[in-house]
Protein backbone atom coordinates (compact mmCIF):
# COMPACT_ATOMS: atom_id res chain seq x y z
CA UNK A 1 0.00 0.00 0.00
CA UNK A 2 3.17 2.64 1.00
CA UNK A 3 4.72 1.25 -2.00
CA UNK A 4 1.65 2.33 -4.58
CA UNK A 5 1.11 5.54 -3.02
CA UNK A 6 5.09 6.31 -3.15
CA UNK A 7 4.64 5.61 -6.65
CA UNK A 8 2.06 7.60 -6.94
CA UNK A 9 3.13 10.73 -5.52
CA UNK A 10 6.45 10.38 -7.43
CA UNK A 11 4.12 10.21 -10.89
CA UNK A 12 2.96 13.67 -9.37
CA UNK A 13 5.61 15.12 -9.04
CA UNK A 14 6.92 13.77 -12.20
CA UNK A 15 4.23 15.34 -14.24
CA UNK A 16 3.95 18.22 -12.68
CA UNK A 17 8.12 19.16 -13.03
CA UNK A 18 7.27 18.26 -16.85
CA UNK A 19 4.09 20.72 -16.66
CA UNK A 20 6.44 23.14 -15.04
CA UNK A 21 9.44 22.66 -17.75
CA UNK A 22 6.67 23.08 -20.79
CA UNK A 23 5.23 26.54 -19.47
CA UNK A 24 8.47 28.03 -18.79
CA UNK A 25 9.71 26.98 -22.41
CA UNK A 26 6.46 28.42 -23.67
CA UNK A 27 7.32 31.44 -21.36
CA UNK A 28 10.56 31.64 -22.77
CA UNK A 29 9.04 31.42 -26.14
CA UNK A 30 6.90 33.68 -25.76
CA UNK A 31 9.48 36.04 -24.28
CA UNK A 32 11.78 35.76 -27.08
CA UNK A 33 9.01 36.55 -29.31
CA UNK A 34 8.01 39.79 -28.03
CA UNK A 35 12.27 40.74 -27.83
CA UNK A 36 12.68 39.88 -31.87
CA UNK A 37 9.58 41.94 -32.32
CA UNK A 38 11.37 44.54 -30.13
CA UNK A 39 14.62 44.59 -31.76
CA UNK A 40 12.69 44.48 -35.64
CA UNK A 41 10.75 47.51 -34.57
CA UNK A 42 14.01 49.14 -32.93
CA UNK A 43 16.18 48.29 -36.15
CA UNK A 44 13.40 50.14 -38.38
CA UNK A 45 13.33 52.92 -36.59
CA UNK A 46 17.11 53.22 -36.19
CA UNK A 47 17.05 52.53 -40.27
CA UNK A 48 14.21 55.26 -40.71
CA UNK A 49 16.17 57.62 -38.68
CA UNK A 50 19.43 56.95 -40.97
CA UNK A 51 18.60 56.61 -44.06
CA UNK A 52 18.88 59.40 -46.51
CA UNK A 53 15.90 61.01 -48.56
CA UNK A 54 16.11 60.57 -52.58
CA UNK A 55 17.55 64.09 -53.48
CA UNK A 56 15.69 66.26 -55.73
CA UNK A 57 16.98 67.53 -59.01
CA UNK A 58 17.06 71.22 -57.02
CA UNK A 59 19.19 69.04 -54.49
CA UNK A 60 21.45 66.94 -57.25
CA UNK A 61 22.43 70.57 -59.04
CA UNK A 62 22.96 72.47 -55.59
CA UNK A 63 25.06 69.44 -54.28
CA UNK A 64 26.62 68.97 -58.04
CA UNK A 65 27.82 72.80 -58.05
CA UNK A 66 27.27 72.87 -61.73
CA UNK A 67 24.35 73.45 -63.40
CA UNK A 68 24.30 70.99 -66.84
CA UNK A 69 22.72 73.68 -69.82
CA UNK A 70 21.87 72.29 -73.55
CA UNK A 71 22.43 74.80 -76.57
CA UNK A 72 22.68 73.81 -80.23
CA UNK A 73 24.72 76.77 -79.90
CA UNK A 74 23.95 78.00 -83.26
CA UNK A 75 21.47 80.33 -82.75
CA UNK A 76 22.34 83.92 -83.03
CA UNK A 77 20.88 86.12 -81.04
CA UNK A 78 19.85 83.68 -78.25
CA UNK A 79 22.58 81.19 -77.66
CA UNK A 80 25.67 81.24 -80.08
CA UNK A 81 29.07 79.67 -79.49
CA UNK A 82 31.59 82.40 -80.49
CA UNK A 83 34.69 80.67 -82.20
CA UNK A 84 36.97 83.17 -81.38
CA UNK A 85 36.23 83.20 -77.26
CA UNK A 86 35.38 79.55 -77.04
CA UNK A 87 32.15 81.43 -75.05
CA UNK A 88 28.69 81.30 -75.31
CA UNK A 89 26.98 84.82 -75.80
CA UNK A 90 23.14 85.85 -76.25
CA UNK A 91 20.37 86.25 -74.73
CA UNK A 92 19.56 82.72 -73.95
CA UNK A 93 23.36 82.75 -72.21
CA UNK A 94 23.05 85.91 -70.07
CA UNK A 95 19.50 84.15 -68.80
CA UNK A 96 20.96 81.43 -68.18
CA UNK A 97 24.11 82.93 -66.17
CA UNK A 98 21.23 84.74 -64.37
CA UNK A 99 19.33 81.10 -63.61
CA UNK A 100 22.73 79.49 -62.39
CA UNK A 101 23.73 82.57 -60.02
CA UNK A 102 20.37 82.41 -58.09
CA UNK A 103 21.28 78.47 -58.01
CA UNK A 104 24.85 79.78 -56.53
CA UNK A 105 26.25 77.31 -58.95
CA UNK A 106 28.59 77.38 -62.17
CA UNK A 107 27.68 76.63 -65.66
CA UNK A 108 28.35 73.96 -67.79
CA UNK A 109 27.55 73.79 -71.33
CA UNK A 110 26.28 70.66 -73.17
CA UNK A 111 26.34 70.65 -76.92
CA UNK A 112 23.50 69.54 -78.51
CA UNK A 113 21.91 69.99 -81.76
CA UNK A 114 18.33 70.07 -83.18
CA UNK A 115 17.77 67.03 -84.58
CA UNK A 116 18.83 65.35 -81.45
CA UNK A 117 17.45 68.04 -79.13
CA UNK A 118 14.40 65.99 -77.61
CA UNK A 119 16.55 62.72 -77.78
CA UNK A 120 18.92 64.28 -75.71
CA UNK A 121 16.90 65.93 -73.01
CA UNK A 122 15.25 62.44 -72.86
CA UNK A 123 18.18 60.90 -72.03
CA UNK A 124 19.01 63.26 -69.15
CA UNK A 125 22.71 64.70 -70.71
CA UNK A 126 21.67 67.85 -69.04
CA UNK A 127 19.23 69.33 -66.59
CA UNK A 128 17.84 71.83 -69.08
CA UNK A 129 17.91 73.14 -72.39
CA UNK A 130 17.70 76.99 -73.00
CA UNK A 131 18.75 78.07 -76.45
CA UNK A 132 15.68 79.78 -78.42
CA UNK A 133 13.47 77.09 -77.85
CA UNK A 134 9.35 77.47 -78.89
CA UNK A 135 6.88 75.59 -76.73
CA UNK A 136 4.97 73.19 -78.44
CA UNK A 137 2.39 71.01 -77.30
CA UNK A 138 4.56 68.25 -79.19
CA UNK A 139 7.54 68.50 -76.81
CA UNK A 140 5.36 69.17 -73.56
CA UNK A 141 3.91 65.85 -74.42
CA UNK A 142 7.65 64.48 -74.37
CA UNK A 143 9.15 66.38 -71.46
CA UNK A 144 8.73 69.64 -69.10
CA UNK A 145 8.41 72.81 -70.56
CA UNK A 146 9.15 76.30 -68.71
CA UNK A 147 6.32 79.01 -69.16
CA UNK A 148 7.45 81.36 -72.09
CA UNK A 149 9.31 84.29 -71.29
CA UNK A 150 9.92 85.59 -74.91
CA UNK A 151 7.55 86.01 -77.54
CA UNK A 152 8.20 84.94 -81.10
CA UNK A 153 7.03 83.50 -84.60
CA UNK A 154 8.43 82.71 -87.89
CA UNK A 155 9.16 85.35 -90.36
CA UNK A 156 11.00 85.51 -93.43
CA UNK A 157 14.69 87.21 -94.28
CA UNK A 158 15.46 87.72 -97.28
CA UNK A 159 17.91 90.03 -99.74
CA UNK A 160 16.71 93.76 -99.35
CA UNK A 161 16.00 93.87 -102.64
CA UNK A 162 13.63 91.69 -102.64
CA UNK A 163 11.88 92.99 -99.39
CA UNK A 164 8.67 93.84 -101.58
CA UNK A 165 8.63 90.39 -103.41
CA UNK A 166 7.97 88.26 -100.58
CA UNK A 167 5.57 89.32 -98.52
CA UNK A 168 3.21 86.08 -97.84
CA UNK A 169 3.78 82.45 -98.08
CA UNK A 170 1.81 82.38 -101.57
CA UNK A 171 4.65 84.91 -103.25
CA UNK A 172 7.58 82.43 -101.30
CA UNK A 173 5.80 78.63 -102.28
CA UNK A 174 6.95 78.50 -105.83
CA UNK A 175 9.19 75.70 -107.43
CA UNK A 176 11.99 79.06 -108.58
CA UNK A 177 12.27 80.24 -104.87
CA UNK A 178 14.93 78.73 -103.17
CA UNK A 179 14.53 78.19 -99.65
CA UNK A 180 17.02 77.19 -97.16
CA UNK A 181 17.35 75.89 -93.87
CA UNK A 182 19.23 73.96 -91.10
CA UNK A 183 17.75 70.31 -90.55
CA UNK A 184 15.77 69.08 -87.70
CA UNK A 185 14.29 72.11 -86.30
CA UNK A 186 11.23 74.01 -86.27
CA UNK A 187 12.00 76.42 -89.45
CA UNK A 188 12.47 73.25 -91.40
CA UNK A 189 9.03 71.79 -90.27
CA UNK A 190 7.29 75.15 -90.82
CA UNK A 191 8.88 75.29 -94.37
CA UNK A 192 7.88 71.62 -95.48
CA UNK A 193 4.56 72.01 -94.45
CA UNK A 194 3.71 75.35 -95.82
CA UNK A 195 5.99 75.50 -98.52
CA UNK A 196 5.88 72.28 -100.59
CA UNK A 197 6.29 74.07 -103.82
CA UNK A 198 9.44 75.79 -103.11
CA UNK A 199 13.03 74.54 -103.50
CA UNK A 200 14.06 73.53 -99.61
CA UNK A 201 17.67 73.37 -99.82
CA UNK A 202 18.94 72.42 -96.20
CA UNK A 203 21.98 73.62 -94.74
CA UNK A 204 23.75 72.33 -91.41
CA UNK A 205 25.55 75.18 -90.45
CA UNK A 206 22.46 77.29 -89.19
CA UNK A 207 24.41 81.22 -88.46
CA UNK A 208 25.62 80.62 -92.07
CA UNK A 209 22.25 80.71 -93.70
CA UNK A 210 21.80 84.49 -93.32
CA UNK A 211 24.84 85.28 -95.40
CA UNK A 212 23.78 82.29 -98.05
CA UNK A 213 20.91 84.34 -98.43
CA UNK A 214 22.81 87.77 -98.89
CA UNK A 215 24.97 86.50 -101.34
CA UNK A 216 22.47 84.73 -103.35
CA UNK A 217 22.66 80.89 -102.39
CA UNK A 218 19.32 81.38 -101.44
CA UNK A 219 16.38 83.46 -101.49
CA UNK A 220 14.46 82.85 -98.51
CA UNK A 221 14.95 81.84 -94.51
CA UNK A 222 12.30 81.48 -92.45
CA UNK A 223 13.22 82.10 -89.33
CA UNK A 224 12.04 83.10 -85.61
CA UNK A 225 11.51 87.32 -85.51
CA UNK A 226 14.30 88.05 -82.79
CA UNK A 227 17.03 86.06 -85.31
CA UNK A 228 15.59 88.30 -88.28
CA UNK A 229 16.09 91.46 -86.58
CA UNK A 230 19.38 90.19 -85.36
CA UNK A 231 20.74 89.41 -88.93
CA UNK A 232 19.30 92.65 -90.59
CA UNK A 233 20.60 94.64 -88.20
CA UNK A 234 23.99 92.82 -88.42
CA UNK A 235 24.21 93.41 -92.53
CA UNK A 236 22.33 95.76 -94.43
CA UNK A 237 21.66 93.76 -97.21
CA UNK A 238 19.31 91.34 -95.62
CA UNK A 239 15.52 92.57 -95.06
CA UNK A 240 12.61 90.90 -92.94
CA UNK A 241 9.90 92.29 -94.89
CA UNK A 242 7.56 90.73 -92.17
CA UNK A 243 9.19 91.16 -88.73
CA UNK A 244 6.23 92.97 -87.35
CA UNK A 245 3.16 90.63 -89.06
CA UNK A 246 5.06 87.29 -88.70
CA UNK A 247 3.36 84.00 -89.77
CA UNK A 248 2.76 82.25 -86.00
CA UNK A 249 2.78 83.41 -82.80
CA UNK A 250 4.53 81.31 -80.06
CA UNK A 251 7.13 81.89 -77.12
CA UNK A 252 9.94 80.75 -76.04
CA UNK A 253 10.79 78.32 -72.91
CA UNK A 254 13.19 76.20 -70.96
CA UNK A 255 13.06 72.82 -71.75
CA UNK A 256 13.89 69.71 -69.32
CA UNK A 257 12.69 65.88 -69.27
CA UNK A 258 10.04 64.73 -67.00
CA UNK A 259 10.69 63.59 -63.60
CA UNK A 260 12.44 67.41 -62.74
CA UNK A 261 9.22 69.08 -61.72
CA UNK A 262 10.77 70.83 -58.80
CA UNK A 263 13.51 72.46 -60.97
CA UNK A 264 10.28 73.03 -63.30
CA UNK A 265 8.53 75.01 -60.59
CA UNK A 266 12.10 77.08 -59.77
CA UNK A 267 12.16 77.83 -63.03
CA UNK A 268 9.07 79.37 -63.64
CA UNK A 269 9.37 81.58 -60.92
CA UNK A 270 13.01 82.66 -61.70
CA UNK A 271 11.51 83.37 -65.45
CA UNK A 272 8.41 85.76 -63.46
CA UNK A 273 11.16 87.66 -61.49
CA UNK A 274 13.27 88.17 -64.79
CA UNK A 275 9.95 89.72 -66.02
CA UNK A 276 8.92 91.43 -62.97
CA UNK A 277 12.45 93.57 -62.54
CA UNK A 278 12.77 94.22 -66.22
CA UNK A 279 15.37 91.16 -67.08
CA UNK A 280 13.70 89.99 -69.93
CA UNK A 281 13.11 93.51 -71.88
CA UNK A 282 16.45 94.54 -71.02
CA UNK A 283 17.74 91.54 -72.54
CA UNK A 284 15.46 91.82 -75.47
CA UNK A 285 16.49 95.31 -75.91
CA UNK A 286 20.01 94.87 -75.97
CA UNK A 287 19.71 91.60 -78.39
CA UNK A 288 16.67 92.00 -80.70
CA UNK A 289 14.50 94.91 -80.46
CA UNK A 290 17.46 97.52 -80.68
CA UNK A 291 18.14 96.80 -84.62
CA UNK A 292 13.85 97.09 -85.28
CA UNK A 293 12.59 101.07 -84.73
CA UNK A 294 8.98 102.46 -84.66
CA UNK A 295 8.08 102.23 -87.93
CA UNK A 296 8.28 98.51 -89.13
CA UNK A 297 11.58 99.90 -90.41
CA UNK A 298 14.67 97.87 -89.44
CA UNK A 299 17.59 99.49 -88.22
CA UNK A 300 20.94 99.63 -90.43
CA UNK A 301 24.20 98.04 -89.16
CA UNK A 302 26.00 99.33 -86.57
Amino acid sequence: MLTCMAVSLLSAGCQAQEQSGKSSEAAVQIQDGKTSEAAVRNQDKKTSETAVPDLTKLDEIRERGVLKVGTAGDYQPMSYLDPETGSYVGFDAELAEDLADTLGVEIEYVETSWPSLMADTLAGKFDLAICGITVTDARKEQALMSDGYLGNGKTVLCRAEDADKYTSLEAINRPEVRVMENPGGLNEKFARENLPDATLIIHDVNQEIPGLVASGEADVMITETMEAGYYVGQDDRLAAPLIHQPFTSAELGVLMPKGSEDLLEYVNEFLADEKESGRIDELAEDYIYKYIDDDDELAPAA
